[in-house]
């Protein structure tokens, strides 16, 4: 159904510009939107005509006419004014409320087509059949970003994408639950990987700015057909899971850059749990570190196993670091300041926090 606010823009228009007065009813009589500060009409009177089999029929200086919505009446318009000026301008009124709901209609079918192509909700028949009969195109170049707000149901959030590529037709902004918004997005054939890295950041930005959010976005993979869309909505997912499980301090996180941690978390966790008691002994799981150990297991991996560099930036002497490194080999069995027992550690912690991370869920 379309809104309330939007019909009242619409007849707002028209009355600027003809100064013919315009009340919008439902069937049943009750106002919808008007230019006029009191609405002098009996809701018997607009039922009645409801029930009749005119179109349209006049009542002293008001011209009443029916809206219909594929031969079922929507509601109906009132025009108020001089005789010829005010019919002829509420058949023009009509026409464009019956424009309006057509194109919401189908804006309605077009989202309501994106969400169950994204969810794979469809067969493939189904697909080609309704992309021809909504005017989508099948074989251009599209990417799905995922835009996870802080909080659920961020209409502000929306609002603000929606301002950002609502005036794009060839553009789908959607959501499937209460946290993310999808915006499925056409490319330019120009367009590559840096300028859909270049839309990200302005989404963080704006939506950071200007809804005083902080969001995390993630995209999928360029895909040049529309069944492939899908595909593109489950990589960006997996970027926006992968991404809060090993990447915490990136706000921007592509498919396609996740490295070891796309391997990580497609691993079952039985094969997880297997590669952690064969590294680690029972009482020296990377879970029972304090803190102290890993801020400086953190630390030292961010230097690149630099003992020097690493005890400047933590403030401590270059023995004491060594002490704690050689401690933490004395307890796991790992020197990290090899280079292949560093990699196993690792890997390990990532595996730690994936574990961690899927227990939550």
């Amino acid at each position: 159904m379309i809104s309330s606010q939007v019909l009242q823009n619409a007849i707002d228009e028209l009355h600027a510009i003809t100064r013919i007065d315009f009340v919008v009813l439902d069937p049943e009589g009750i106002e919808v939107a008007s230019t006029m500060e009191e609405t002098p009409m009996d809701p018997l009177i607009v039922q009645q005509f409801a029930d009749s089999p005119a179109d349209s029929q006049v009542l002293q200086d008001m011209h009443f006419f029916k809206v219909y919505d594929d031969k079922r009446l929507e509601m109906i318009l009132i025009s108020k004014g001089g005789a010829g000026d005010a019919y002829m301008l509420g058949r023009v009124a009509v026409s464009q409320i019956q424009g309006l709901i057509t194109a919401y209609k189908e804006r309605f079918d077009k989202n309501n087509f994106i969400q169950n192509l994204l969810l794979d909700n469809l067969l493939a028949v189904d697909v080609y059949n309704r992309v021809k009969k909504l005017h989508i195109d099948a074989e251009v170049r599209r990417i799905v970003y995922l835009i996870e707000t802080k909080y659920e149901k961020d209409n502000t959030a929306m609002e603000i994408v929606r301002g950002l590529f609502g005036n794009h037709p060839r553009d789908f902004i959607t959501a499937v639950d209460e946290k993310t918004i999808i915006l499925v997005q056409e490319l330019r054939e120009n367009e590559d990987y840096r300028s859909v890295e270049q839309t990200a950041r302005m989404l963080r930005d704006m939506l950071n700015t200007e809804a005083m959010s902080s969001v995390r976005v993630a995209y999928g993979t360029i895909v040049g057909e529309i069944m492939q869309v899908s595909r593109s909505y489950k990589e960006a997912k997996m970027a926006l899971n992968v991404g809060k499980i090993f990447y915490m301090e990136k706000s921007i996180v592509a498919y396609n850059t996740l490295g070891i941690g796309r391997l990580i978390y497609q691993l079952p966790l039985p094969l997880c749990e297997m590669f952690m008691n064969e590294v680690f002994p029972a009482d020296a799981m990377p879970d029972t570190f304090d803190e102290e150990t890993l801020t400086t297991i953190n630390k030292f991996f961010e230097n690149s196993l630099n003992v020097s560099e690493t005890a400047r930036q933590l403030y401590i002497h270059r023995n004491t670091l060594v002490y704690r490194l050689e401690k933490l080999q004395k307890s796991t069995g790992l020197d990290i300041r090899v280079f292949d027992d560093a990699l196993t550690f690792k890997i390990a912690m990532m595996v730690t926090n994936y574990m961690k991370y899927m227990e939550r869920q």
